[in-house]
């Protein structure tokens, strides 16, 4: 059975950085998926946040766009989303999802607050 576990979220200053972890797990394919990172604030729907392919070309969100850097590991089965510069407006629970099998981890929460 896959599993997504994300990590590193927390409460963090307006202007700090972040990295989030998303472990895949139950499957020998990650190289071959097509991952995401999302969010969802309160009161709003889940949105794209960044997305890489297996091919390793990635989207970003306009949102994000210049502030956050999705990468991937594939010999650890890891998905990383390093956020810099971080506002208040990028509060949210963030999922990690394989795209092409639409799998979604259980989120971890990300504050920006002073």
């Amino acid at each position: 059975q896959v599993q997504l576990v994300e990590s590193g979220g927390g409460l963090v200053q307006p202007g700090g950085p972040l990295r989030l972890s998303c472990a895949v797990s139950g499957s020998r394919f990650f190289s071959g998926y097509d991952m995401g990172w999302y969010r969802q604030a309160p009161g709003k729907e889940r949105e794209l946040v960044a997305s890489i392919s297996r091919g390793g070309n990635t989207n970003y969100a306009d949102s994000v766009k210049d502030r956050c850097t999705i990468s991937r590991d594939n010999a650890k089965n890891t998905l990383y989303l390093q956020m810099n510069s971080l506002k208040p407006e990028d509060t949210a629970v963030y999922y990690c999802r394989i795209r092409n099998g639409d799998y979604w981890g259980q989120g971890t929460q990300v504050t920006v607050s002073s």
